[in-house]
């Protein structure tokens, strides 16, 4: 490899996951500077096509260094040998630790030769992939670049976090830690396009709009192309949407049908071979290399992705050594900042520095350098309203015992299932008026709302609403959550959204100070929601529709909690059938969603049977009660 001397500061590179001052991005980067030589490379795939990599070696030369390496499609800016990148690695204590860090264009996107697919397919028996482009590449860097140790990590958050696990497939003997993060596990069912069959509208679209280079395919290798911001022409995205009318319209008013990225979405709304070739949770199996899976309790894009990898990993590959770290945290909000707030939220801990210096960076320093302690749990999770870290042996934890949440008359709900007959609760449904997902103006799908007060819904009569009485001690949920729906739609499809909402009493106080003027007294705090699309009810690949009036079983599972609602809170339920536009509306009549027109859209009756021998509930894991 030639030497090169470096040049005087030409560029700070912009870091998708950090805002910096002046002043520090300067310092920052003026330490890579003098601590680090850049090389680029076009790497040899097995199939001849060659993929951009920047490597970033360590000056000092007096210890060989192990890689550490991102793949990602959103370009490894800046290019060129004398165009420094601000920041390396996962984050500043990384860059000081030391190690040969290394980003790659992965194949079809930017410098990188190829074609892309989104969402990436995963292995076939024969052919190329992320996890053969992965192995290459890590062949060709053991063998080409100097003072390497002979060995590597890749770390990545959402789709870079994608192709971090797509590495844990047949990987490379070199490859012996590996951290995705927020990860794409299964875009169809649960991650970014489709929730339980409920397409989520407003995420999907903002991407597609205003991601550089997911606009269009690309014809070939170039540069990142700098485009304006979509422009929603007001400032009510609910409003936005709304008037957008049907899906279809979405072209015809929008995309104008350039866009293969948002047509293969549309074009596949049941979990068909497109979602299932796409599936990494199958192929977790064998896994290799030392694993910390990450995600953040709040994470709007890609929660489930790492709850179901790390399940995967532990049922298919049990001989692998694998943590699973989960703070409260918006989508890979724990690389950035301190952690300690979220929306009107404090957690009194700094939850970012913590992960960043406790967890990750002993995790690579560890398996990659031999430094420091293998002393990793199983899961190691930040337990909300407590406000504290855990650490557990087995994840959900083995003390945590199944319990029920049942639903009872007058918007009651206990742990108890009582003698009461069985009835009903019923709301009328209008796609017309949807509930929205925050009663804010503005942005449609905040990165918070996974935490925002939810007393606005309360109030609508589409929503249902069941409460605990106030807690006489803590209670603890650790783990999934179940809702199990006993319900009927006078319409032939129909959406249902349950939250779980942590009440707060009417005498909890207000920050102080209170710059924002946050309201806490009574704040209904939601800790978990999630849809389902009524037509996918009993399976996902084949859809059927309801019989107006006939009581149905609706049942499905939403991603894992850790959260204490503390002595004097309540637990409270909400039910409803649209969640607008975090998710699109159901014409509430069974019709493939994505070509319905107008018409198609009706009101309809919801009804949520309580009592009896079999009435609605939602299933918990209580832990310590």
């Amino acid at each position: 490899m030639p030497s090169r001397a470096l040049l005087p500061l030409l560029f700070i590179a912009t870091l998708a996951h950090a805002q910096p001052d002046e002043k520090a991005a300067r310092k920052r980067l003026e330490y890579t500077l003098a601590n680090y030589t850049k090389y680029e490379y076009q790497i040899p795939m097995r199939d001849g096509v060659k993929l951009f990599t920047a490597v970033y070696c360590p000056k000092d030369a007096s210890v060989p260094y192990p890689f550490l390496m991102q793949r990602t499609p959103y370009s490894v800016e800046p290019y060129g040998a004398d165009r420094y990148r601000e920041t390396l690695g996962p984050s500043e204590a990384a860059a000081k630790e030391g190690f040969i860090f290394v980003y790659q264009d992965s194949r079809g996107r930017y410098l990188s030769e190829g074609e892309f697919i989104d969402p990436p397919t995963t292995p076939k028996a024969t052919g190329v992939n992320e996890s053969t482009d992965a192995y290459d590449t890590i062949d060709w860097l053991v063998k080409h670049v100097p003072n390497n140790n002979g060995k590597a990590g890749i770390w990545g958050i959402s789709y870079p976090g994608t192709y971090a696990a797509f590495s844990l497939i047949g990987s490379h003997p070199a490859l012996k830690a590996v951290s995705p993060q927020a990860p794409m596990a299964d875009v169809g069912n649960g991650d970014d396009a489709y929730h339980n069959g409920a397409f989520y509208l407003a995420q999907n679209f903002g991407f597609y709009a205003n991601a550089n280079a997911f606009q269009e395919a690309r014809k070939e290798p170039s540069k990142p192309k700098r485009t304006e911001r979509f422009d929603f022409g007001t400032t009510d995205e609910y409003d936005f949407f709304l008037s957008m009318g049907t899906l279809a319209n979405s072209n015809e008013k929008h995309f104008k049908s350039k866009n293969p990225y948002w047509n293969d979405t549309l074009a596949h709304p049941n979990y068909d071979d497109f979602w299932q070739a796409r599936a990494l949770v199958p192929h977790m199996k064998n896994v290799t290399p030392a694993v910390l899976m990450v995600s953040g309790w709040y994470d709007a894009e890609d929660l489930a992705g790492p709850q179901k990898l790390f399940r995967a990993i532990e049922k298919n590959s049990p001989q692998t050594s694998i943590t699973l770290a989960i703070g409260p945290w918006t989508h890979g909000g724990w690389s950035r900042g301190e952690g300690k707030v979220l929306g009107n939220l404090d957690f009194a801990v700094k939850t970012g520095e913590y992960y960043r210096e406790t967890i990750e960076l002993p995790f690579f320093a560890w398996n990659l350098k031999g430094k420091g302690k293998a002393e990793f749990p199983k899961a190691w999770v930040f337990e909300t309203g407590a406000n504290q870290w855990r650490k557990f042996e087995q994840w959900p934890p083995k003390p945590a015992t199944a319990k029920t949440l049942y639903l009872h008359a007058g918007g009651k709900l206990s742990f108890s299932q009582g003698q009461e007959p069985a009835e009903f609760d019923e709301y009328q449904s209008d796609p017309d008026k949807p509930v929205p997902v925050t009663p804010a103006f503005g942005e449609a799908v905040p990165g918070n709302y996974m935490t925002a007060d939810q007393r606005f819904a309360a109030r609508r009569p589409d929503v249902l609403v069941y409460q605990t009485a106030p807690l006489e001690a803590d209670v603890t949920i650790a783990g999934p959550v179940s809702p199990r729906l006993r319900a009927s739609t006078s319409g032939t499809d129909s959406d249902f959204i349950v939250k779980l909402i942590d009440a707060y009493p009417g005498d909890f106080p207000n920050p102080d100070p209170n710059p924002a003027k946050v309201n806490m007294p009574g704040y209904q705090q939601m800790v978990r929601g999630e849809p389902i699309r009524g037509k996918f009810r009993n399976s996902l690949s084949k859809p059927e529709p309801f019989v107006p009036g006939k009581r149905e079983r609706i049942e499905y599972v939403m991603p894992d909690v850790m959260h204490t609602f503390r002595r004097g809170h309540r637990i409270m339920i909400q039910i409803q059938s649209s969640w607008f536009p975090l998710i699109d509306r159901n014409p509430q009549t069974f019709v493939n969603i994505p070509d319905a027109k107008a018409t198609d859209f009706q009101k309809a009756t919801q009804r949520v049977y309580r009592g009896g021998a079999d009435g609605s509930s939602v299933g918990v894991m209580v832990l310590g009660n």
